[in-house]
């Protein structure tokens, strides 16, 4: 009896066990003893919940890289060749030079691959020359005015240019007449025997040593079409000649020419000027006076080693996109009154001197280089010039030099200032300036250059006993006194983009 009530017992159980669990499971089901009633669209609500959660991690990750390719972009714009671009960097803000400093700033390029054609020896050369369609006919001014007045003993080599005159020089017509150098017994004169060799010479490589600061550096990579076709010109004074002779040698030819290597070697005899720098700018910027036989010039520095063939250096830069006149971009500078700056900090020639010239820039309208300029910089590298000798680019050459020697010697403040006074109708090329350090090997100077009036910060300076420092024989613009009121002038604020200048 006592085992069949356990039995009955124990089923009752179970019974009200499982009806117990079928109890919770169905509370399970709804949500739990203790837990909410979920509305119907409890599930549609989890998915925007999760949808939105997504859609804010996308749009921070799209809008963080939008950030970076702006800062690419940025970047980019501060190296970039192209003038509008260019332009648009800011490198005196705070985004450049946070990136700079984290070291997200490239370098630009020092040398780069230049784009010539692979064989000299297939260059075509133009049979015909680019016709003179706004200057037509150049001549020059050959005697020193002064000197028939009675004002002065001798004639100078740049002339008494008036400023009047300098003034109408600039103002284009089919036939003009300006100063040029080269007055008669004003100084560098060829031999007779040299100016017979340069006759013959229609392609020239010109180079130019002057008071001994280097000696020829022979070209490399020069093609025998070339070495036919092109004379290879070093002009030099006699201080020069006699360096050379001591430290290379020097051989001479059956007609007397002296030659070092490939370079035939011209004297200027009697230098023009007391200050080296001023001599050397005679060839450099005056070359189609010195060779006017010459169609195509190709000027460079001496302390420069040429490694491009001549030839390809003609195809590149003139032929190919049919320019007269090729000079390469300023590293650092678009803004001659940021080259001026450099300029004063590297003690190229007198402070006040150079303020000088950039007043009379200033008062004449010359502005800062900008986006608005039709030019890609106002300053070039001056150390390669590449040339066709038509009227308008000798025109720009002669007005040129005229600056130089009216002014400081450093030629790269005025090119910009003549280009402006030209209103647009002087056309070149500027290069970039990594093809420009692919055109030589750099070798340095002998000695140093050095002169006690590059050292002068103040006018005060140059009088009294300091008066011997200044030029007898070119600058004389620095000292003329100028038709206009400088004393108003205010120099455009520099802002020093490299700590070399």
């Amino acid at each position: 009896m006592e085992s069949k009530a356990q039995s009955s017992y124990s089923s009752r159980l179970n019974r009200r066990g499982d009806r117990n669990h079928q109890t919770l499971r169905i509370q399970d089901a709804e949500g739990g003893l203790f837990s909410p009633r979920f509305p119907q669209d409890y599930p549609m609500k989890i998915v925007w919940k999760r949808g939105f959660i997504r859609l804010v991690l996308v749009a921070g990750i799209a809008w963080m890289l939008l950030i970076l390719v702006v800062l690419l972009f940025h970047i980019w714009s501060c190296q970039s060749s192209l003038a509008f671009f260019s332009a648009i960097c800011n490198k005196q803000g705070k985004v450049f030079i946070m990136l700079d400093t984290m070291g997200l700033v490239p370098k630009p390029q020092h040398r780069c691959p230049i784009p010539t054609v692979d064989d000299p020896n297939t260059i075509f050369i133009p049979k015909e020359r680019t016709p003179d369609t706004i200057v037509k006919n150049l001549t020059y001014f050959l005697e020193d005015e002064f000197v028939h007045n009675g004002s002065q003993s001798s004639p100078l080599f740049g002339g008494h240019q008036s400023w009047l005159q300098r003034e109408e020089s600039f103002k284009l017509n089919s036939n003009m007449k300006v100063h040029c150098g080269f007055m008669r017994n004003g100084g560098a004169e060829m031999s007779p025997l040299d100016v017979k060799y340069v006759k013959k010479c229609k392609f020239v490589v010109a180079s130019g040593i002057f008071d001994g600061y280097d000696v020829p550096h022979q070209p490399s990579n020069i093609s025998r079409r070339s070495k036919k076709l092109f004379c290879f010109l070093m002009v030099m004074d006699e201080v020069s000649l006699k360096f050379i002779r001591k430290n290379v040698t020097v051989k001479e030819d059956s007609a007397g020419g002296q030659w070092v290597g490939i370079w035939r070697l011209i004297l200027l005899k009697h230098p023009p000027y007391d200050e080296p720098r001023r001599n050397g700018k005679v060839p450099k910027i005056l070359t189609h006076r010195l060779f006017p036989q010459a169609q195509y010039s190709i000027w460079i520095d001496g302390k420069m080693e040429l490694i491009v063939d001549p030839l390809l250096i003609l195809e590149r830069y003139l032929w190919r996109g049919k320019h007269t006149f090729a000079i390469a971009q300023h590293k650092h500078h678009r803004s001659i009154y940021e080259e001026a700056d450099a300029n004063k900090r590297r003690k190229r020639y007198a402070r006040p001197l150079i303020d000088y010239q950039m007043k009379i820039y200033c008062y004449e309208g010359m502005e800062p280089w900008s986006i608005k300029k039709n030019t890609v910089s106002d300053v070039p590298e001056g150390a390669v010039i590449i040339r066709e000798h038509t009227a308008l680019s000798n025109l720009f050459s002669c007005l040129w030099f005229n600056e130089v020697d009216l002014f400081t010697p450093r030629d790269q403040l005025s090119f910009g200032y003549v280009v402006y006074r030209l209103k647009g109708l002087f056309k070149f090329y500027m290069f970039p300036n990594c093809e420009y350090n692919s055109l030589f090997v750099l070798h340095p100077h002998t000695r140093e250059h050095s002169s006690k009036i590059e050292w002068v910060k103040s006018r005060d300076e140059l009088k009294g006993n300091g008066s011997s420092m200044i030029e007898g024989r070119g600058g004389l613009g620095l000292w003329t006194p100028y038709p206009g009121n400088l004393d108003l002038v205010v120099l455009p604020p520099v802002a020093r983009t490299s700590k070399a200048g």
